[in-house]
């Protein structure tokens, strides 16, 4: 069984998903005239100025937050790790080249999240590619598999991965059983998640900053201490990248082909660009401008911080260290808290477990937050589902916290491979709409004005949007 997993892992990642999404990446680059750098001061323009909503509405930020918490996790400081070790150092190359095309598959699937979201009977808007591919494409059954998928992904899987790695963080720094930390993990989850959307958000809002800045500031501080070892770090992550150091060994193609899909894997797995994973919280935003692209400026900053800015972090941690050893069967967070341990003593071991818990357990109430979407996408509010999809998901938080590393992030790649194929299919299809709606919020701006959206514009568009979502 788990020869035939591997298999279908494989397949998708060297044959079908390398190529597709950089194939995206660059097509929605060049469609919408290199976004992610001619507007790159604009975004974080957009995002300080996003916290503007109501009182019982999601604002862009908080939407920006349960997005970064869902990203920023265990792929940051595990899957790094993972991807220096199997890919070696060029992975990080391919880890960047992916985020920076993947900014603006990013920004069209948040957009397009934003276009077709709907309101639900409580008031909370709910969208993602699923509602898309329904009400953009007319193609609901699209939507269906999409959901399944996703609800596979980060309903149950990925929140596995996730409580792998608390667990196996806590378990070497503190001593702590695993099945100890999975109780804690469940309890604390279900408080989360069964206070419903806008607590999730507001979570995500108070702990993301927090984290993210408190991990950075220590991985600034292994770089200014290392400072004169920075450039030989960068030529070794360019060289390995495009098989130069493997030359002489005679191994430069498989060297190259490990350093691309490692990054390639590792790097979507955190960002999730083109996944149509963070769409879902793009779309639960009331967001300022009024107007769908913002969110989509918005989406598009948080892949630059998850993979430019923390992934890098802990590579750097990584390879400012002895650590890393080809075939010492040190990997995942256990090498990431070596590494720190090297530079800084003992308590680096302590503030990795602690930081990764911040990190996955975010991710576990925003991935459930996604999840939770797509079933009322399919489920049209059915409590009774929605109670037993809860215990469900925590059971599978536990399972994860005593399960087998490999094993899992196996199933994650593939499951995460699966939604990117979908999702990747529909923006193509879409991508006239999200064209349309970039240069309606740029044209605006150009005449100094508040870029509002008036469905009116595009007659087509107006009627499949909801009136009570856009009035």
């Amino acid at each position: 069984m788990t020869d035939i997993i591997n298999s279908i892992s494989a397949l998708l990642w060297g044959q079908v998903l390398v190529y597709l999404l950089i194939a995206a990446g660059l097509f929605f680059t060049f469609r919408l005239g290199f976004i992610q750098f001619v507007q790159f001061p604009h975004m974080f323009k957009v995002m300080f100025g996003s916290r503007k909503c109501g009182e019982d509405e999601i604002s862009s930020f908080q939407a920006f937050c349960t997005s970064l918490a869902a990203r920023v996790g265990t792929g940051n400081m595990a899957g790094v790790a993972v991807a220096l070790y199997l890919g070696g150092p060029g992975a990080i190359f391919w880890m960047w080249l992916i985020a920076l095309i993947g900014m603006a598959t990013s920004f069209a699937e948040s957009t397009l999240a934003q276009a077709y979201k709907t309101k639900d009977a409580e008031g909370n808007f709910r969208g993602g590619p699923a509602y898309y591919m329904q009400n953009g494409l007319g193609k609901r059954w699209m939507g269906v598999l999409f959901s399944l998928c996703l609800i596979l992904a980060f309903g149950l899987v990925f929140n596995a991965v996730q409580s792998n790695s608390i667990a196996a963080a806590f378990e070497v720094a503190f001593g702590v059983p695993k099945y100890i930390v999975g109780i804690f993990l469940v309890i604390g989850s279900g408080i989360i998640i069964f206070g419903g959307l806008k607590t999730i958000s507001r979570f995500a809002e108070m702990v993301v900053p927090f984290m993210a800045l408190a991990y950075l500031l220590v991985a600034l501080y292994v770089c200014a201490v290392n400072f004169t070892a920075l450039p030989d770090v960068l030529v070794l992550i360019i060289k390995s990248a495009f098989g130069i150091e493997q030359a002489g060994a005679g191994a430069i193609g498989y060297g190259i082909t490990q350093a691309m899909i490692q990054g390639i894997k590792r790097g979507l797995f955190s960002n999730e660009a083109g996944m149509g994973s963070a769409a879902n919280a793009a779309a639960t935003a009331t967001p300022y401008p009024p107007h769908p692209a913002s969110q989509g400026y918005v989406q598009m900053l948080g892949v630059f911080i998850d993979t430019i800015v923390i992934c890098t972090a802990t590579a750097s941690l990584i390879l400012l260290s002895q650590q890393l050893v080809p075939e010492s069967g040190v990997l995942g967070i256990e090498l990431t808290q070596a590494a720190l341990q090297e530079h800084v003593g003992d308590w680096g071991t302590y503030f990795i477990a602690i930081a990764i818990l911040f990190f996955a357990f975010t991710s576990i109430v925003a991935n459930y937050s996604y999840a939770e979407t797509n079933l009322m996408f399919l489920e049209h509010n059915s409590n009774k589902g929605m109670f037993i999809f809860r215990l469900v998901v925590l059971v599978m938080v536990m399972f994860g916290a005593v399960g087998e590393l490999g094993l899992i992030w196996t199933l994650a790649d593939i499951s995460m491979g699966l939604m990117a194929i979908v999702n990747v299919i529909a923006l193509f299809m879409l991508s006239g709409v999200v064209v349309w709606l970039s240069k309606d919020y740029n044209e605006q701006r150009k005449q100094g004005l508040t870029p509002t959206f008036d469905k009116t514009k595009h007659p087509k568009l107006a009627k499949e949007v909801d009136p009570e979502a856009w009035k």
